[in-house]
């Protein structure tokens, strides 16, 4: 894989970002977006643990996905507190994915701004958080509403590796889904059993305490923390009609269709899945593609 840097900078104008990255789809990085939260300072884990503690929460493991339930499948459960000092005390693979504490605890709003400064069509009022211990890995996957996404994160440091959408079936994507095939360590792929992935293009970046990360509408994303630490996503819509289609495609139609196929074949499905996934990989590499 040829992987070049994201582009970072302190600050950036709108005009700048509007027709640098906004239009362009590329990614960037703000290191100071966040320069102004009370969230940057006030949000340690002991005042996340005092507002939202004894909430149960989801977890999420690095198991591959089990083809018999629908994706995003919890692996255990634990209060958030619990969780929380698991994440200070040591490695773990453990994952809260699209947990929502700002529902339990409104008050938390008012310590950060989406960046309307740079663009409009904000989505969410109760934006997504995603907490991961030490090597908690997330896989390689696009957002399945194709929103933009700004990304910031907190508490030490994450590896963050993003693909533009055009090297999806050179990903090994997994038909009528937003993932990877999960068989190969992107960190360090297997090129003789993953020959697709030889030339595939991205960029990568270390994500520190308040950088904001600017991932463009449909754009494959795999992270690593690489210490115990948290994030949150702000969504916003892209213009495109076009794009605002396939996201209601891709919520309703492909997920309830892969969802059923799931039930009713299990593993015969997925297996078929896969094997379509290394022939339009491989199809994808003899035509030279993408252009």
């Amino acid at each position: 894989m040829i992987l070049t840097p994201i582009d970072r900078v302190d600050r950036i104008t709108k005009d700048d970002f509007v027709n640098n990255y906004l239009n362009k789809r590329k990614p960037l990085v703000i290191r100071k977006a966040s320069e102004s939260w009370p969230a940057l300072k006030k949000w340690t884990f002991d005042y996340l643990k005092e507002t939202v503690g004894d909430k149960v929460v989801p977890l999420y493991d690095s198991s591959k996905a089990d083809p018999s339930k629908p994706i995003n499948a919890a692996a255990a459960e634990m209060k958030f507190a619990d969780y929380i000092d698991l994440i200070q005390k040591q490695p773990t693979d453990l994952r809260i994915f699209l947990f929502d504490p700002i529902k339990y605890a409104p008050q938390l709003l008012e310590d950060y701004r989406s960046p309307t400064d740079l663009m409009g069509g904000f989505l969410d009022k109760y934006p997504n958080m995603f907490f991961g211990g030490a090597g908690s890995i997330t896989f390689l996957h696009y957002d399945i509403d194709l929103a933009h996404i700004f990304h910031t994160h907190f508490n030490g440091r994450k590896h963050v590796i993003l693909f533009d959408n055009k090297w999806k079936e050179r990903l090994y994507q997994i038909p009528f889904a937003t993932y990877a095939l999960e068989d190969y360590d992107i960190e360090n792929p297997d090129y003789t059993k993953f020959p697709a992935l030889d030339g595939v293009e991205g960029q990568e970046i270390i994500l520190e305490h308040g950088d904001t990360l600017f991932m463009p509408t449909g754009y494959w994303h795999w992270m690593k923390y690489l210490n115990g630490g948290y994030s949150l996503s702000l969504r916003a819509w892209d213009k495109s009609w076009t794009i605002k289609a396939k996201s209601l495609y891709n919520l309703t139609i492909q997920r309830k269709f892969d969802d059923l196929m799931k039930r009713r074949f299990k593993g015969k499905y997925m297996n078929w899945k896969e094997e379509l996934a290394f022939k339009r990989a491989e199809k994808a590499l003899t035509e030279g593609e993408p252009g």
